[in-house]
C-alpha cells in the first residue's frame, strides 16, 4: 500500500484516529500519510441568517486549517516513524467531497477517520457523519474509528456478511490485501433477523464465498438476532476482535430516510473501528 488520507476536523477523535493511522501503516507497509483538512466559512440553514455577512472571510479560514495542521504535525511528530512520510494539506471544500477529491489527488488506497458516537437514534438521524457519508461515497476502503480506539495490531478481523449476491458483491481483493498485510484470523459472521433466510440457499452463498478464500484463515458462523449491531458487537467482544468489515449496500430511497442502514448504526456504536469497502 502506497498512502493512506487521514481526514481531521481537528477534534480529539481526529487526532485519535490519525495516531491509528500512523500505526496501521507500519503494518500496511503505506509509505505515505496525508493528514487532510477541508475547510469552509460555516452558512447556518436558517435564510434570514445566511444573508449576514460572515465575520471571517476565506484567508482567514484558510489561515486556521494551516495552524490547526501545524499543530498536529507537532502533536504527531514524536510518533511517526522514519519510513513513514507524513504531509500536511488543506483546502477549500467540502469534507465529504473534498475527501473524495484528495484521494485521487493523491493517490490514496485507504482512508481512516473518527467519529464520535451519538447519544440517541434521533441524534444519528438528525446529525449524521462526515465518516458515514464518506464511507457511503467512497469507492476507496473506509475505516472509521471510534472515540477512544488504540491501534494494537490486526491478528482477527470479523466480517460482517449477508451472503446474497457473493459474487458480485463481495470485495476479494481488497479483503486480500488486508489479510495479506497482516496474517489475520477472518471471522465471517451472518446475522439471521428473522427466519426468511433459505439454509439451501445460504450454503450456497457460504460455499461461494469460501472458494474465494481457501488459502486463508478462515470460520464461519451464524446467529440468530433482532439488534444487528448489538449482536455483532458481542460478538465480535467474545472473538477479541481487532476490525470489523462491512460491505454497505445500496438501499432504496424510503430505506435510507426511514431505516438506519447496518453500517451506519455500526459506526456509531461499534467499540471497534470499522472497514468499509463497497462490492
Amino acid at each position: 500500500m502506497q498512502a493512506i488520507i487521514v481526514p481531521t476536523d481537528f477534534s480529539s477523535n481526529a487526532y485519535n484516529a490519525a495516531q491509528y493511522a500512523i500505526a496501521l501503516a507500519a503494518d500496511l507497509k503505506a509509505t505515505r500519510l496525508i493528514i487532510y483538512n477541508a475547510f469552509q466559512p460555516y452558512i447556518p440553514d436558517d435564510p434570514e441568517l445566511s444573508m449576514a455577512p460572515l465575520q471571517m472571510d476565506i484567508n482567514e479560514f484558510r489561515e486556521l486549517s494551516r495552524i490547526g495542521l501545524m499543530k498536529m504535525k507537532e502533536k504527531l511528530s514524536p510518533g511517526i516513524p522514519s519510513s513513514l512520510q507524513v504531509e500536511y494539506e488543506s483546502e477549500y471544500n467540502i469534507a465529504k467531497m473534498g475527501i473524495i477529491d484528495a484521494c485521487e489527488k493523491y493517490n490514496a488506497e485507504l482512508i481512516v477517520m473518527g467519529i464520535s458516537g451519538a447519544g440517541t437514534k434521533l441524534e444519528e438521524s438528525l446529525i449524521g457523519s462526515t465518516a458515514v457519508d464518506v464511507s457511503r461515497l467512497s469507492h476507496k476502503p473506509v475505516i472509521i474509528v471510534p472515540e477512544g480506539a488504540a491501534y494494537a495490531g490486526i491478528k482477527k478481523i470479523l466480517m460482517v456478511a449477508d451472503f446474497k449476491k457473493v459474487e458480485q458483491t463481495t470485495p476479494v481483493e481488497e479483503i486480500k490485501k488486508i489479510l495479506d498485510a497482516t496474517k489475520a484470523h477472518l471471522d465471517v459472521l451472518h446475522v439471521e433477523a428473522n427466519d426468511n433466510d433459505s439454509e439451501k440457499a445460504l450454503e450456497k452463498e457460504k460455499n461461494l464465498f469460501d472458494s474465494f478464500f481457501t488459502n486463508y484463515d478462515v470460520a464461519y458462523h451464524f446467529i440468530k438476532g433482532d439488534n444487528f449491531a448489538d449482536v455483532v458487537n458481542a460478538f465480535a467482544i467474545g472473538t477479541k476482535s481487532d476490525l470489523i468489515i462491512v460491505i454497505p449496500k445500496k438501499h432504496s430511497l424510503l430505506e435510507q430516510i426511514f431505516k438506519r442502514s447496518h453500517s451506519k448504526a455500526l459506526a456509531f456504536h461499534s467499540d471497534l473501528p470499522v472497514l468499509n469497502i463497497h462490492g
